[in-house]
């Protein structure tokens, strides 16, 4: 059930950070090709939370010097 929030947490946290920045500061014009559409923003949001759940390979190394 732990991976399951620590993958869809971060992917939903991103979707609202994404749309939030479409709603207060894109662009209305229709130049900005991420921020002037609210669904593009919000799957680009999404898409930037859910590489965050992604481990660093600086955790893995640290794991392998407390083994030795």
């Amino acid at each position: 059930m732990k991976v399951v929030y620590k993958r869809i947490l971060p992917v939903l946290a991103g979707a609202g950070l994404g749309f939030a920045y479409y709603y207060f500061i894109g662009c209305y014009n229709g130049t900005c090709v991420i921020s002037s559409n609210p669904y593009i923003s919000t799957v680009y949001g999404g898409l930037i939370g859910y590489l965050f759940t992604f481990p660093s390979k600086k955790k893995k190394e640290e794991k392998v010097n407390e083994n030795n």
